[in-house]
């Protein structure tokens, strides 16, 4: 069954004028073939007028009067004689008959002249068959050269009538997923209408599901952080009171949690922050990459020290890119705290940036275990922790970074290092650079 309706289209229309050009032919020869044999009908009675009035002379017979459409004359005498068939034709009456000649069927037209002598002029049927086949099917030929020409035009008038549809499609393919924005009514046919104005609907009502969605989300995680905040007081207040070791191990346990959770909501708040920033990054300011990376790596560089990790650069360019200045550094905080918590003790982690053609790239590489080949395909999925989840991490960071350098028209990629004695996950960042 034919799912494509240009498909369906092309084969109903092509039906239709291979029928109507089959019906079409099949009347268009018949009648051509018989308008053929009337003209040569018409044509042997002229010449049987010529020879009644004269044109042609002589007793005998004219052979080749028309020697391509195989005419002949005829004379009869005024009393039956010669071969049988002469014969048999002089008994016949004047006018138009079928008879044989030489055993041959052939036309003729018998004629009485005023002195009581007969003539016949005479053509062979397969010859008048031959001539008026030929002239019916010239007459079809041009039938025949049109169908292919119209089932071309079929073609191109159901891509070109089809265009706005495909248009349509390839522009909701290249918005992004928070693009919410109405599809244009204009330049489109009056029957899309209503489907587009309900694609329109449907986006609006996923808008207004959406927003609802991060206003919850920024609420809730405002409205948590405050007690949160003063669980995280009293624990910290409990420090100097001395407790029992089975309290101070419940206590710690505490302090974790409350830690993880105040992780979360940063994380959940930053989330909602940056889907509620504008979309459009085309009048944002220029931001250099490398210098929003030193920053963050000075500030992470005492974690990295406490942990016994190395952080440092491997390479470093001056890449100009378009962004807000705050979602460009949540971005690489969140991608060096990642590699923080997977890089074990004495561990590496190298951060490159260079400009590849007319993209800024950002590159981090660390020596932790990698991601398994299961796993590494969701690592950019909300909450999505694996399954060897470290520190206090909620599986949002990594969720952020991606929705971050969709927004900046870039692309993010995670890959396992495979080089000889070593181990460990790339993340790679490419976003467009900027003209300066």
């Amino acid at each position: 069954m034919i799912r494509s309706l240009r498909g369906r289209l092309f084969i109903s229309l092509t039906t239709v004028v291979l029928l109507t050009g089959l019906i079409g032919g099949v009347f268009a020869h018949r009648w051509a073939f018989d308008e053929a044999i009337e003209t040569q009908d018409s044509v042997l009675i002229q010449i049987a007028g010529l020879v009644q009035n004269g044109g042609f002379a002589g007793t005998q017979d004219l052979h080749g009067v028309d020697e391509d459409s195989e005419v002949w004359l005829m004379e009869l005498g005024k009393a039956p004689q010669g071969t049988s068939e002469e014969r048999l034709l002089w008994r016949l009456q004047d006018g138009m008959r079928d008879a044989t000649r030489k055993g041959k069927p052939v036309r003729v037209v018998l004629r009485t002249r005023s002195d009581g002598s007969r003539f016949a002029v005479a053509q062979s049927a397969g010859v008048r068959d031959e001539i008026a086949g030929d002239m019916a099917f010239r007459t079809v030929l041009p039938i025949l050269a049109l169908i292919p020409c119209l089932m071309l035009v079929i073609a191109f008038v159901i891509a070109r009538s089809l265009r706005p549809m495909v248009r349509l499609a390839d522009e909701l393919d290249a918005r992004r997923a928070d693009d919410m924005t109405a599809l244009p009514l204009r330049d489109l046919p009056s029957e899309l209408n209503p489907f587009v104005s309900s694609i329109n609907g449907l986006l609006q009502r996923m808008h207004e599901t959406m927003e609802q969605q991060r206003r919850f989300i920024a609420d809730a995680a405002h409205e948590l952080r405050t007690p949160l905040t003063a669980l995280s007081l009293q624990a910290e207040n409990l420090d100097q009171v001395e407790l029992p070791p089975a309290a101070s191990e419940r206590l710690a346990v505490l302090r974790q949690g409350i830690r993880r959770s105040k992780h979360l909501l940063e994380q959940l708040l930053a989330l909602a922050r940056h889907d509620a920033a504008p979309s459009d990054c085309a009048q944002s300011e220029i931001v250099e990459l490398d210098r929003a990376a030193r920053r963050i790596i000075a500030n992470l560089l005492g974690e990295a020290i406490n942990r016994g990790v190395d952080l440092g650069f491997e390479r470093v360019e001056s890449i100009p890119v378009r962004g807000e200045p705050v979602m460009l550094a949540a971005m690489i905080r969140n991608l060096i705290d990642n590699a923080l918590r997977f890089t074990p003790e004495g561990g590496k982690i190298d951060v490159a940036i260079y400009q590849d053609g007319a993209t800024g790239v950002l590159r981090i590489d660390d020596t932790g275990p990698g991601v398994s080949s299961e796993e590494i395909g969701r690592i950019f999925e909300p909450f999505f922790r694996g399954q060897r989840p470290e520190g206090d991490g909620a599986g949002l960071g990594l969720s952020i970074v991606k929705r971050i350098v969709d927004r900046l028209g870039g692309s993010i990629e995670a890959v396992n290092i495979t080089e000889t004695g070593r181990t460990g996950l790339r993340v790679v960042v490419r976003l467009p650079a900027a003209a300066t």
